[in-house]
């Protein structure tokens, strides 16, 4: 079951990806621009998925667009929770004990994308 500290190493490979303590547990940013945040069970939060969120370790990354968000709920319900706040969209929360590490990695990979600026996602398809 993957942790925080895979979440660690991924975001440690990609460029300009900064980790930083906040209220509700670790986040990371790129150019001051959250992609991947450890969630926290926020009373805005609908009471079902608060409670998920409060009995085990959840993971929110930011995505390309809200259809992305629901296709990746629709697929895999077990893996993805419903909503977690309107705010910060568009983005999907999931289960860490329920998805494997390629996955995690691809997830995370792509919030950076979502969020760096054109010259990191170049250099680090050129491999630096």
């Amino acid at each position: 079951m993957p942790d925080l500290d895979d979440v660690r190493r991924i975001a440690a490979g990609l460029p300009g990806s900064e980790e930083r303590a906040m209220t509700g547990g670790a986040a990371w940013f790129v150019r001051n621009k959250l992609y991947a945040w450890e969630c926290h069970p926020w009373p805005s939060i609908p009471a079902d998925m608060r409670a998920i969120i409060a009995a085990e370790l959840v993971v929110g990354v930011k995505v390309a667009d809200r259809v992305d968000a629901l296709a990746l709920v629709e697929m895999q319900p077990g893996v993805f929770l419903r909503t977690t706040t309107s705010w910060g969209e568009p983005k999907v929360a999931f289960r860490m004990a329920a998805i494997d590490r390629d996955h995690l990695a691809e997830l995370v990979t792509e919030g950076w994308r979502v969020q760096a600026p054109k010259y990191l996602r170049r250099a680090f398809a050129a491999g630096g």
